[in-house]
């Protein structure tokens, strides 16, 4: 008696998921939303000096959208 056997191309061994976990996507999500605060609130540091920085930017940005 012979048995059946599969016959296909297989490009991926059995019991490998190629799907992605939640935090795959959360963690650099969040990293970068971290980031932007901390650059954005810089501009209330009291050891900067006059230029405003990114905070000075973002307020000029929305003076002009604001016309």
């Amino acid at each position: 008696m012979t048995a059946l056997t599969r016959t296909g191309d297989r490009t991926t061994p059995a019991g490998v998921d190629t799907r992605l976990p939640w935090w795959a996507l959360a963690l650099p999500v969040a990293a970068f939303t971290v980031l932007l605060l901390l650059v954005t609130g810089s501009g209330e540091a009291a050891a900067t000096g006059g230029g405003g920085g990114v905070g000075g930017l973002v307020q000029r940005i929305g003076q002009t959208l604001a016309l």
